[in-house]
C-alpha cells in the first residue's frame, strides 16, 4: 500500500493506513466500487479465458490486502473540531455497509457514527440503513438517541417505502416493539445552495445529473481545506461546476469523483475519459477517483494516472477501500 503525505491547510491530499489516538481530521474510504461492487460475480461463476485478472485476485488475496476489492462507494469523515473532539460522519450506506464496518471501522478504530448524509436513494447508497443498528447502542426497546440522517425529500419518500419500519413514529395497536435502527430524519432543503451542518461540519449540497432524468447530490465541505465529494454523476450543471472550479468560486484542495469504466462513456456515470476532462476544467489540486468497476487495476492504472498527473499538473489517483487521508478541515 502506498504511503502519502497529509493534506493540511490546502496542501496536497494524502493517505496512510492507520488512524491514531489524538490525530486530527481524516477521510476514510469505506468503499470505492460500483453498485455491483468488485469482484464482479459473473467473472467468478462464469470465468473467461483468460480469467479476469482483477476479479480472480479476490480468490487468492485477502480483501484487506487487495486494493482491487471494492465495496459500494462510501466515505467516512472523521471530523476533529477545534476542541479536539471527534465526530464521525458517513456519506452513503449501501448494500455492503456491514462488511465495510467489519473491515474498516475495526481497522481504523471508529467507535460509532454520529451523522449520516445521503447523496440519493439508490440501492448502493441506502440499502445498508437497516444495519445502522449494529453501530448503535443495544436496546431491545429502541430507547436510544437516534442518529441524525440528512437527505432530500425525494430520497425520504423512497426510503419510507423501502424501510417503513425505520421511519414509523408510532406503533399500531398490538404491534410488537422490534429492535431496529433509530434514525432522526432531517430534510435537505430544495434550495440546494443552502448549507446544512451535520455533527459540527458544514456541508454545501452540489446537485449533479445522474442521467438526464435524475438529480443526485454531491457535497462540498471543509473550511481550511476544501473538499468536494461527487460519487454519482454524468454531467455537471453550470452552477455546480462554478462552485467547485478554480475558475469559478475557488480551487478545491481535493475532489473525490465518479469514474465507472476505463473506456467509452455511460449514460448515468462519468467514465475515465469524461472524468479526466472534468478534472482539467475544474482543476483541483488533487483528485481521488471512486465508483470503479473491475475494468480498473489499482496498481497498473495508478501508474498511468501518475503520468497523466505529471503532464497536466493535477495529481490524480484511484482511491482504494480502507484508504485514510489525513486532512485539516
Amino acid at each position: 500500500m502506498e504511503n502519502q503525505k497529509p493534506l493540511q491547510n490546502g496542501n496536497n491530499a494524502a493517505g496512510d493506513d492507520r488512524g491514531r489516538v489524538g490525530d486530527g481530521s481524516a477521510l476514510i474510504f469505506l468503499g470505492t466500487g460500483c453498485s455491483s461492487s468488485v469482484p464482479n460475480a459473473m467473472c467468478l461463476i462464469q470465468p473467461s479465458d483468460p480469467p479476469c485478472h482483477v476479479c480472480s485476485q479476490s480468490l487468492s488475496i485477502p480483501p484487506e490486502h487487495n486494493p482491487n476489492y471494492r465495496c459500494n462507494t462510501s466515505l467516512l469523515i472523521d471530523y476533529c473540531s477545534t476542541n479536539g473532539m471527534h465526530n464521525y460522519i458517513i456519506i452513503d450506506v449501501g448494500k455492503t455497509f456491514k462488511e465495510q464496518v467489519l473491515r474498516w471501522f475495526t481497522f481504523h478504530k471508529i467507535p460509532r457514527i454520529d451523522s449520516i448524509v445521503l447523496t440519493h436513494e439508490h440501492a448502493d447508497a441506502v440499502l445498508g440503513l437497516d444495519d445502522i443498528r449494529v453501530v448503535q447502542p443495544h436496546s431491545p426497546t429502541n430507547d436510544i438517541d437516534p442518529t441524525a440522517i440528512y437527505l432530500t425529500q425525494y430520497a425520504m419518500d423512497s426510503v419510507a417505502t423501502k424501510f417503513p419500519y425505520l421511519v414509523q413514529k408510532k406503533l399500531r395497536e398490538g404491534q410488537e416493539v422490534r429492535r431496529v435502527a433509530q434514525l432522526d430524519w432531517r430534510i435537505i432543503e430544495e434550495n440546494y445552495d443552502k448549507p446544512f451542518v451535520a455533527s459540527g461540519l458544514k456541508f454545501v449540497p452540489l446537485p449533479v445529473m445522474h442521467g438526464e432524468d435524475y438529480i443526485c447530490l454531491g457535497f462540498l465541505f471543509g473550511e481550511k481545506s476544501k473538499v468536494a465529494y461527487i460519487s454519482d454523476v454524468s454531467r455537471f450543471p453550470s452552477n455546480t461546476e462554478s462552485v467547485i472550479s478554480k475558475s469559478g468560486c475557488g480551487q478545491l484542495d481535493l475532489l473525490i469523483l465518479d469514474c465507472l469504466y476505463k473506456k467509452g462513456s455511460h449514460n448515468v456515470h462519468l467514465c475515465l475519459p469524461q472524468t479526466l476532462d472534468a478534472l482539467k476544467r475544474i482543476c483541483p489540486k488533487r483528485a481521488l477517483l471512486i465508483g470503479m468497476t473491475h475494468d480498473f487495476d489499482q496498481h497498473k492504472d495508478n501508474e498511468v494516472l501518475m503520468e497523466w498527473s505529471e503532464r497536466e499538473g493535477i495529481h490524480v489517483q484511484l482511491a482504494r477501500d480502507g484508504l485514510r487521508v489525513p486532512i485539516d478541515l
